[in-house]
Parts: C-alpha cells; structure tokens; sequence
C-alpha cells in the first residue's frame, strides 16, 4: 500500500497560504529548496484540492498545465475542468473524493505526494488517509491564512516526530508518522 505524504510549508503561526492563497513571507531561496527539489524524485505521484493547483497561476502556470510533469498529478475539484489539450499526466477527479484516494493508496509505486490545500488535506485527514507529515516550518507569522488543514469533524491523531533539520536560514524541516 502507497502511503499519502502531506509535504507543505507552514508558518509558525500554522498557515499554509494567506487568505488570498498567496505565499509571501515564506523562504524561497536557500538549501532547503534544492532539498525540497531533490525529494520530489521519492513520489510518482501528487494530489491536491482546485486552490492549490490555481495558485500556480501567481507563477505564471497556465491550466491545464502540469505543475509536476515527472509524476501523475491528480486535482479534486468539482468545480474545475481542465482546458482541452491539457498536460500529459494531469487528471481532474471531480466526485467521489475518497474512494478514488483509497484507489491510488492501494495501487502499485511510490509514496503519494499530497501538496495541498488545507480542505483537502482537512477531507483526507478526517478519513485517516495521512500516512506522514513533512513541515517545512518558515521562521513567519502570518496572524491569519489558509490553515494546514481543515476538518468538519474532530480527528485526534497521534503522530510521532522521525526526522528534523534546521536550516541555517531559520527554517525546520520536521518529518511526523502516524501512530
């Protein structure tokens, strides 16, 4: 079974965007982004919620872009359709959310990327489909924002601490698996 890794950046405060989805404030350059590139070559594939993959738009993606070529990138959005002639490798999953998670889990291949957002991270966490945390904790408060995630319902998980680093430049890079 394939596990799902939520590998996001978060503030201190514990947000993952602004309101308005952007990222300002959080740390582009340094080690920890040719780290980050780096470990995108450990996933085949990568999920995430329509705002996150639109907010690749802020960065002059176009839709229907791939934001991943080297991996299957999966968007779960009812509300999005992807142009015609869309990016090899790019799928829009418009219903029927968790079963076709569970699908991807129980196929063959690498660990899941699951880059985003807070309400599809909140649906995926609140079904105990989050197998591994991967916080790169930016040395920012944002005072309000998009939280790490979003659940309708209490989901009390226990996780334990694998792995940290702490970049030079203030930020921590923390490795969390469930219990």
């Amino acid at each position: 079974m394939k596990e799902i890794v939520y590998h996001v950046a978060i503030s201190l405060d514990g947000f993952i965007a602004h309101l308005d989805g952007s990222a300002e404030g959080f740390l582009w350059e340094g080690q920890h982004v040719t780290d980050y590139l780096e470990s995108l070559k450990e996933y085949d594939t990568a999920i995430m919620g329509r705002k996150t993959y639109e907010s690749g738009y802020q960065f002059g993606m176009k839709p229907g872009a791939n934001p991943y070529p080297h991996m299957r990138t999966l968007v779960f959005s009812s509300r999005l359709h992807l142009p015609e002639g869309a990016d090899q490798g790019i799928e829009c999953i418009g219903q029927e959310f968790i079963p076709s998670v569970q699908k991807l889990k129980d196929g063959p291949g690498k660990p899941i990327y699951l880059c985003g957002g807070g309400e599809f991270a909140g649906l995926l966490m609140q079904h105990d489909l989050v197998d591994r945390l991967i916080l790169k904790l930016n040395p920012v408060t944002f005072g309000n924002g998009i939280p790490l995630w979003r659940c309708a319902q209490s989901a009390i998980r226990s996780w334990s601490l694998k792995q940290q680093m702490a970049y030079g430049n203030g930020l921590l890079l923390l490795e969390y698996v469930r219990n």
